[in-house]
């Protein structure tokens, strides 16, 4: 099931990705576009499995998306090399402990380029004492590979052994940046991938000075990494778990002149536009703030129109786009206020069709 995962095909995968790129849009005559590649193995820090049970044993399973038969999975190349040490090692120990392996569904994990794991194992049983503590037991197994916490869950029940996040380490120009990522959270799938956006970012708006305003700013990944190139920044997000870790974020990186608020887009246009006020908003001054330049990094149904016509009032669009076809067709209107200066194909997603582009845009 695996075997185009592999170092042999990364390369041209990456061609084609260049070729459908180009091709998608042509009508905007590109500047010469930069390509971040990835790591062609062990590049994803998150992954997912459905667990099979047969009799005492169990396995691992995933599914064609295309004809829905199940497959066991014992190893995952495109997952962190740390992910790929815990999967047997879990299986193996609940193999033989009913406690833990009974009515057990699906385990996620969530590991860092710095080291640290996540485990999450999902049950169809309510999760009693003894649960927890054959828990700790195989916590204390995973020890071996990396320093690891798990989490159980049932239904409206979450048991925290000993915290429900990671904190990864990201490098920025030289600079390390620390991030608290907190399970059932976005974050960034591929974090080497993740550094190169963050720098090209860094980079594309050095010297830019002036104040920053970010759209869909999540944890706050790329508000801290672009801090340093701007008087002030704002932040906005409508997760609460995630304003949240941001707010920690900023506080752990010892960051001074980052705000986030949590709103939506749409309402932020509404609040920049004075049509309506929000109590979120006490005690900042959107007058005092001198925007010139915006970052959005949308979901994949991209930009919704006011979004759009917020992001022309700035002379500087920076566009992180996880899907090139809603990416298009912001830019078929981003266009007609803002010239293309720099187009970036970052290989978050090797081996898939799914393409993660970044560009930046001046005011003509």
């Amino acid at each position: 099931m695996f075997s185009h995962i592999h170092p042999d095909n990364y390369q041209k995968q990456l061609v084609d990705k260049e070729e459908q790129i180009k091709a998608l849009f042509e009508e905007f005559s590109l500047p010469t576009t930069e390509v971040f590649e990835s790591n062609p193995l062990n590049y994803r820090l998150r992954a997912e499995f459905r667990v099979w049970h047969e009799g005492d044993d169990l396995n691992y399973i995933m599914f064609n998306s295309e004809t829905k038969e199940k497959f066991t999975v014992t190893q995952f190349p495109a997952a962190s090399e740390i992910i790929n040490q815990a999967m047997p090692a879990i299986t193996t120990f609940i193999k033989s402990n009913t406690v833990l392996r009974q009515k057990l569904f699906q385990v996620d994990f969530l590991s860092t380029l710095s080291g640290e794991l996540l485990v999450s194992m999902l049950y169809h049983k309510q999760l009693d004492d003894e649960w927890q503590a054959q828990a700790k037991l195989l916590k204390e197994h995973l020890q071996q590979i990396a320093p690891t916490d798990i989490i159980g869950r049932a239904r409206k029940q979450k048991v925290i052994l000993d915290k429900d996040f990671v904190t990864e380490t990201l490098t920025v120009q030289g600079k390390e940046y620390r991030y608290q990522q907190i399970e059932n959270s976005f974050t960034q799938p591929n974090g080497i991938v993740n550094q190169h956006m963050l720098s090209w970012a860094k980079t594309a708006t050095q010297g830019r000075g002036g104040d920053l305003i970010e759209l869909y700013c999540g944890n706050g990944n790329f508000s801290l990494a672009l801090a340093d190139n701007f008087e002030r920044v704002l932040g906005t997000e409508i997760s609460k778990t995630s304003v949240n870790s941001a707010q920690l974020n900023i506080e752990m990186n010892k960051i001074d002149n980052v705000d986030i608020v949590r709103m939506s887009s749409e309402e932020f246009t509404q609040a920049m536009n004075g049509e309506r006020t929000f109590r979120r908003l006490e005690g900042f001054d959107l007058t005092s703030y001198q925007f010139d330049t915006v970052l959005v990094d949308p979901p994949r149904a991209g930009l919704d129109p006011d979004s759009v016509e917020l992001a022309r009032r700035f002379d500087m669009i920076v566009y992180i786009s996880c899907n090139p076809e809603t990416l298009k067709t912001n830019l078929q209107a981003l266009t007609t206020t803002h010239s293309i200066e720099q187009f970036a194909l970052f290989d978050q997603f090797p081996y898939t069709h799914h393409v993660e582009c970044g560009v930046i845009l001046k005011r003509k």
